[in-house]
């Protein structure tokens, strides 16, 4: 279990090592409402095209490490450490699964999903990502409008 741990926790940050945002002098404020996060992070609606390249770039999202999604079996090393991700547009509305993506420990407090949408508060970040975020706003929403099609 600790090397399952470790292992997930190791390809979460070198998602995050790879195209981190360009730091900023204020935290990203994140409009929740109801465990939620309602309006989109740009004012339009995500690329699921777009969304399936950010889930699937290990230096991106790098979803495909802790998640599996049966639709996506011919890629390669599909994590068993996250849940399955089949059907979770039926489980979840898109609001929340942009918070769920934005700041996961909002809804899931144990989860060690990282936050792809935040650039404070975090712990354990190196020096020359303090202040960024994984994913741009644009990025998450993608990766919602992809998540949206996986019922």
């Amino acid at each position: 279990m600790r090397r399952s741990l470790a292992a997930a926790v190791a390809l979460c940050l070198s998602a995050s090592a790879g195209l981190a945002q360009e730091a900023v002098k204020e935290p990203i404020k994140l409009d929740i409402v109801d465990d939620s996060l309602p309006k989109s992070l740009t004012g339009a609606p995500g690329d699921a095209a777009a969304g399936k390249k950010v889930f699937l770039t290990r230096t991106l999202g790098n979803c495909l490490a802790c998640h599996q999604v049966t639709s996506l079996k011919s890629e390669e090393f599909h994590g068993e450490f996250g849940p399955s991700l089949d059907g979770v547009a039926g489980r979840y509305s898109e609001a929340q699964l942009r918070l769920i993506v934005a700041d996961p420990k909002r809804i899931f407090t144990n989860t060690v999903m990282p936050a792809f949408f935040r650039n404070d508060g975090l712990s354990r970040v190196r020096p020359e990502f303090v202040g960024k975020s994984i994913l741009t706003a644009a990025q998450v929403e993608d990766v919602i409008a992809f998540l949206k099609t996986l019922n």
